[in-house]
């Protein structure tokens, strides 16, 4: 029965917890009463009886009626509750820990493509996941506070997911997941929307353009501008982009970023499309693409696209690289560097280097991890440039391995290079922001001796003929990097003839130096050009002895027998293509996979020879390659990087069979890149 009103429920309220006290009040006063005058305490015990049973009935009613209230309440909120879940808004769902589903309500059935979702598991009731989603992977990660984005019958969800337990057990056995699907169709299309209309910047360069003019006569050198210019214009077309040229060899493309998709989807048909033009040129064009996206302005894509160009020609040219934000990616680049025949830039590196010295306190000189022939070679010319100018100068090397080991002992058999190298802690104690440090025949702080010195050094110098990686030092002061060199010693040997008219090098440093170049050209074989066999011959008027530069590369029997069992293990993985591996046991496992790799293209019908060894707890690999195949691209799939007929890889943590196998598959991606008809 309903309270009468506000008030009555006020006073009652006041009442009711001290009514039990104010009988035994009343009654004590009724005793007393019954005691002096029983006649009187007759009605006064009259009244209190009615006044305690209208308390046990009043009492007994409240009880029932809060009893029912509650019972109403409850239920009310259940019915509440349960049509909420039926009716919420977005899909829900309720899964067991094992991703099996107990309940979902109508929005969920709606989006789910069977519509008979209820003891299916998770990932096969949205069968348009497409194994995007892992219940295990989920359930971790989602119990983290994690959500994850999926697609659904072409629309997009943020899934997150909520643990509740049944009971108050612990054990996984009581708990259930809570799916809630938040659509987000709208944010992801609009943010497509965005990015695709989002203005890109791109730079292209006839890379070859000086050679290309003088292979021509004057009068057809307008027609090959203007059918470069026609081939790029189809090209970039249907973008409706913007192309205009502002300096004599190179043009600036801006585009909507969508279109990017289908430039790359057909692998830039552009840089071979070109090569097809013959207007009496003697050379094929070639052309170097940089696209820089991503970047926080129009300023900074233009940025992103001359860091891209410049990396590209600094790959060699005929290639694109395209800079997304930190990451570069890497499209072409199949063809041979083209050798330069100016030595003016070799000329101004020289001055500039000069004065670099000239104003430093001491100088180091560090070359790449596992320091070979031409590393060691071109330390030790950069060293004599140092000290002809009257500087404190060191070599940086850690350790000693095979291939400079007799090289190294001549060095130290001379008392004049006493105190020439320095270990790790010598060289990190020694290096101030007034030091120079100059980094030869390595560009990749990572794959130096001591990537520590990198940051140590006041100004830092980098000298190497490898082809450009995305993780090049880019803070120097100077960079000398010329792929079409053969070697780093050939560049320090130009370096020397203009630091100095009176500048002679001993016979180890000369000897050294021609050693370095034989080694990396596989005496004269590969990357040999013109200004290869000048360094060569100025070395040879130093005093140069052949046959004791042939005397450093020489094998004991043991050697050449493990170099023989690794190249008759080898195996083909293509056509064209072999692979090897070094055993365990063998000495100087990383000179015998060099070495094995070489005498793999001695061999009919291979183009191309891979052989790896186990160093410690790293795999090396050593790619060999006649130029038909790229095989710095093939390694640096793996990480690793060099020249198109010499590379090298180093994979951590990993076993030689598992390193063999991620080849294999370096290897076929690459094949199936250029789609290669005969491998």
């Amino acid at each position: 029965m309903p309270f009468e009103n506000m008030d009555n429920k006020k006073f009652l309220g006041l009442l009711i917890p001290r009514t039990g006290f104010y009988l035994w009040v009343i009654l004590f006063l009724v005793a007393i009463i019954a005691l002096l005058e029983w006649r009187v305490a007759i009605p006064a015990a009259v009244l209190l009886a009615c006044l305690t049973y209208y308390y046990f009935s009043t009492n007994r009613k409240r009880k029932i009626e809060i009893s029912s209230f509650i019972e109403n309440l409850n239920f009310n909120i259940d019915t509440a509750t349960k049509d909420t879940l039926l009716n919420f808004p977005m899909p829900l769902a309720f899964t067991e820990i094992n991703g099996s589903i107990i309940w979902y309500n109508s929005s969920f059935k709606d989006i789910s493509e069977t519509g008979e979702a209820f003891d299916e598991a998770m990932d096969s009731v949205i069968a348009d996941l497409k194994g995007t989603i892992n219940i295990s992977e989920m359930q971790k990660g989602i119990l983290n506070g994690i959500s994850k984005q999926v697609e659904i019958n072409g629309r997009h969800y943020n899934v997150m997911c909520n643990p509740a337990r049944l009971d108050t057990k612990k054990d996984s056995s009581s708990l259930i997941l809570i799916f809630y699907f938040i659509d987000i169709t709208q944010l992801v299309e609009l943010k497509k929307l965005y990015t695709d209309e989002k203005i890109m910047t791109a730079i292209i360069i006839i890379d070859n353009y000086d050679d290309l003019m003088k292979s021509m006569q004057d009068s057809s050198r307008p027609q090959m501008l203007a059918e470069i210019e026609k081939k790029v214009v189809q090209w970039m077309s249907f973008s409706n982009g913007i192309i205009k040229k502002f300096e004599r060899d190179k043009y600036i493309f801006l585009f909507e970023q969508k279109h990017l998709k289908s430039f790359e989807e057909k692998k830039f048909e552009i840089l071979d499309s070109v090569k097809e033009i013959d207007v009496g040129n003697k050379i094929p064009v070639t052309l170097s693409l940089g696209f820089g996206l991503n970047g926080e302005s129009p300023a900074q894509n233009f940025q992103f696209a001359t860091a891209a160009i410049d990396l590209a020609l600094g790959r060699g040219g005929d290639q694109v690289v395209v800079k997304n934000g930190e990451s570069f990616s890497f499209f072409g680049g199949k063809t041979r560097e083209l050798e330069k025949r100016t030595k003016v830039k070799a000329r101004v590196i020289a001055f500039a280097l000069r004065e670099l010295i000239d104003h430093s306190s001491s100088v180091l000189i560090m070359g790449h991890e596992n320091a070979d022939i031409d590393s060691l070679g071109a330390s030790l010319g950069l060293y004599r440039i140092v000290k002809s100018r009257d500087k404190d100068v060191n070599i940086v090397l850690t350790r000693v391995n095979p291939t400079i080991e007799n090289l190294i002992m001549r060095i130290q058999r001379d008392d004049k290079y006493e105190g020439l190298f320095k270990n790790r802690g010598e060289a990190l104690e020694s290096v101030d922001k007034k030091t120079l440090l100059i980094i030869v025949d390595t560009h990749r702080k990572s794959f130096t001796e001591i990537p520590e010195l990198v940051d140590s050094a006041g100004q830092v110098v980098v000298i190497d003929h490898h082809r450009l990686g995305a993780d090049y030092i880019q803070d120097t002061v100077l960079t000398y990097q010329e792929t079409y060199a053969s070697s780093t010693s050939e560049l320090v040997t130009e370096i020397i003839q203009y630091i100095d008219e009176n500048l002679h090098l001993s016979l180890i440093e000369a000897e050294a130096l021609y050693a370095g170049i034989v080694v990396d050209t596989k005496s004269f074989t590969f990357k040999t050009g013109v200004r290869t066999f000048e360094a060569a011959s100025y070395l040879r008027r130093q005093g140069v002895d052949t046959v004791a530069v042939k005397q450093l590369f020489q094998n004991d029997l043991e050697t050449y027998t493990n170099i023989s069992s690794v190249v008759r293990s080898a195996e083909m993985v293509s056509s064209e293509i072999a692979i090897s591996t070094c055993p365990p046991g063998f000495k100087n496992v990383q000179l015998i996979a060099a070495k094995a790799a070489d005498e793999m293209l001695n061999l009919s019908g291979i183009y191309a020879a891979f052989v790896l060894c186990g160093s410690g707890s790293e795999v090396c690999i050593s790619g060999r390659s006649l130029g038909e195949i790229n095989v710095q691209m093939i390694l640096e799939k793996l990480g690793g990087g060099g020249h198109l007929t010499v590379a090298g890889a180093q994979l951590s943590e990993t076993n030689i069979n598992d390193a063999k196998v991620k080849l294999k598959y370096a290897i076929m991606e690459y094949i199936n890149e250029f789609n290669k008809p005969n491998a």
